[in-house]
């Protein structure tokens, strides 16, 4: 098999309007560097025409490669699909909207080669993003930098470029809530950035929806900080301490100075915020509890529905 220098993941979903424009833009990139590629696009279960386009690619391009999933899977497994059948000694993960310029790789790859595992891309400026999705991606990561003990880049997306090492690593960890940046953090080595002006989509809509990306925040918590547990930990020492504290009250009311003690409201007040309280922290624990029951059933991450790789075509033949 010759070698391949670099792979280029670009995970679809519902992106027809770009897929060619992309495309081209990559072509461009790989021949400006001269090394041997690929490029494999990963359909994660659009319903759009986008497996059609990727398909017409394929045809005029043998070093195009494709994976349709059964369905959708969602953006992190996508990517990690592509990870699991890169062939490059470095790998770069971009997505298909071109609000990250291809042409940066150009600057990735030749920064990787002074002696980096991994050179993530780092945003300075977000153009077309509403003011919400830029403060909570603010506040998100802000957050993610207190409460684990991994520093994660602030400010940086999944576009970035990885060597095998690192790939070789990623392979090993097979738990089912992908949280790809953190993962890379976590694996260590040399690791530096390049920044770059994010640009504004350049046609159709994003499939990162507010609850999606809640999810994705989910995820990269519970993955990576045991800080939930803790904080309904001390939630509950110190609610339970406020309680004795009013427990005290009502003797010393009741026994000392002989008053009984009224307020339906004030007592309602303290049943439903302990209620509360307590019903935060269960929930907290399941989400953990969740987490560790979707990774003991051990399903496969992906499923496969059709690939031009051969390694997969004959596999998917044999099944």
């Amino acid at each position: 098999m010759n070698k391949i220098d670099l792979s280029i993941i670009i995970p679809i979903y519902n992106e027809e309007k770009n897929i060619s424009v992309v495309y081209n833009r990559l072509i461009q990139v790989v021949e400006h560097l001269a090394i041997p590629y690929e490029l494999i696009f990963i359909n994660d279960g659009s319903v759009d025409n986008s497996l059609e386009f990727i398909k017409d690619l394929t045809n005029q391009n043998k070093n195009v490669k494709f994976i349709d999933l059964s369905r959708n899977f969602g953006h992190q497994v996508a990517v990690s699909a592509g990870l699991d059948i890169s062939k490059g000694e470095a790998t770069v993960i971009i997505d298909a909207d071109l609000q990250d310029p291809p042409e940066l790789i150009i600057d990735l790859y030749n920064k990787m080669k002074e002696g980096y595992n991994v050179v993530y891309a780092r945003r300075k400026i977000r153009k077309g993003e509403s003011f919400m999705k830029k403060i909570t991606a603010k506040v998100f990561y802000r957050i993610m930098d207190k409460i684990t003990s991994i520093p994660i880049p602030r400010d940086t997306g999944d576009f970035r470029i990885i060597d095998r090492k690192i790939i070789n690593t990623l392979k090993r960890m097979p738990e089912q809530q992908k949280y790809l940046r953190g993962q890379i953090a976590w694996v260590g080595f040399k690791q530096t950035f390049v920044e770059y002006d994010r640009d504004v989509r350049y046609a159709g809509k994003t499939g990162y929806t507010y609850s999606k990306m809640l999810q994705f925040a989910f995820d990269g918590i519970t993955s990576f900080s045991n800080f939930p547990l803790k904080f309904a930990s001390i939630t509950g020492f110190v609610v339970s301490g406020i309680s004795f504290i009013l427990i005290l009250f009502a003797l010393y009311e009741k026994l000392v100075l002989h008053n009984t003690v009224r307020g339906w409201t004030s007592l309602m007040l303290v049943v439903l915020f302990i209620g509360g309280i307590q019903l935060l922290s269960i929930g907290i624990i399941g989400e953990y509890i969740g987490r560790i029951s979707a990774n003991i059933r051990n399903r496969p991450l992906y499923i496969i529905n059709e690939s031009n790789i051969e390694e997969i075509k004959n596999k998917n033949t044999e099944q």
